[in-house]
């Protein structure tokens, strides 16, 4: 079972570019709810649903246009009796020149754990516009991705973004290589289109795949469609 945790740690709350996502940032102290599902709850390449539909809420606060803290909830399908993740994050998104730094750390956490699969990760990351695109690269550690286990954790990923002119389409991609200290070492890479329905609701549509048999159908690739809701 701990080996099997090792697909399954928990996400980010990264969007994919979808609409909202920075709406928290765009205020000096403010409070964004989110709400959203998806056809597969996709973690670095893994379904953390046996491949089944999430459902997903949370809450982000910003202070003075830098700092920001937030909860997330997702219903989650481990195999075992954990049904629902809650993750606690904060952190501090610097700008220095070009470039917009981004320094946190997520707790995650797991409703009916009888097997102690939370843990906790550390986030750098920095991002600066390409023209109209944006690129950004960033890393992620845990030194307990497997809970008492204490097993070592290294995320690396480059990721691209870009609005399509003239439309409420926007594009987007990346790359990430997710090592641990043991067995189940992969790359994964996804791309999508995302759709601005209205200033508040997107649509995103998109592939993701890994480089990996080891965890089975998690690990497969497959088109994932997700709608996310800001208020």
């Amino acid at each position: 079972m701990r080996t099997f945790k090792l697909a399954l740690v928990a996400a980010t709350v990264a969007s994919f570019a979808l609409v909202g996502a920075a709406a928290a940032a765009d205020r000096p102290l403010g409070l964004v709810f989110n709400a959203g599902g998806s056809t597969d709850y996709i973690f670095r390449g893994i379904s953390q649903t046996q491949n089944d539909p999430e459902v997903f809420v949370g809450a982000d606060v910003t202070l003075a246009k830098i700092g920001y803290a937030g909860v997330w909830f997702s219903n989650i399908d481990f195999g075992d009796s954990a049904d629902t993740e809650y993750d606690i994050y904060a952190g501090i998104k610097p700008v220095l020149g070009p470039v917009t730094f981004d320094f946190g750390a997520f707790r995650y956490g797991y409703t009916k754990d009888h097997n102690d699969w939370e843990y906790w990760e550390a986030k750098a990351a920095g991002s600066m516009a390409l023209g109209p695109a944006t690129a950004g690269v960033a890393f992620f550690y845990s030194p307990n991705a497997t809970g008492p286990g204490n097993i070592n954790s290294y995320y690396y990923e480059f990721n691209l973004a870009a609005p399509i002119p003239n439309t409420k389409f926007s594009v987007s991609g990346a790359v990430g290589r997710q090592d641990f200290q043991g067995p189940g070492d992969y790359t994964t890479w996804n791309a999508g289109v995302g759709y601005a329905v209205t200033d508040s609701v997107g649509l995103d549509f998109r592939y993701v795949d890994t480089s990996t048999n080891f965890y089975g159908k998690l690990g497969k690739s497959r088109f994932v469609a997700t709608v996310k809701a800001t208020f």
